[in-house]
């Protein structure tokens, strides 16, 4: 299974997905529900594995693309 980190400018520190995910953004969407503190990470899992099986699929086709129809 591929892991994906986007790495600091530095180049030293990987970054887990839930770094990625903007809480304030989400927040917004979900107006007027409270969010459990654990929410965000149960979404980063989720994301994170949209993403992989994304990357797969792309990786199973030879592209190195990955395209809405992966999802």
């Amino acid at each position: 299974m591929r892991k994906l980190y986007i790495y600091t400018e530095d180049g030293e520190q990987p970054m887990r997905m839930a770094d990625l995910i903007v809480k304030s953004a989400v927040k917004e969407q979900l107006e007027g529900m409270n969010v459990a503190a654990d929410f965000y990470d149960a979404l980063d899992e989720d994301v994170t594995e949209l993403l992989e099986d994304a990357a797969r699929r792309a990786d199973a086709n030879d592209r190195k693309t990955v395209q809405p129809r992966d999802l």
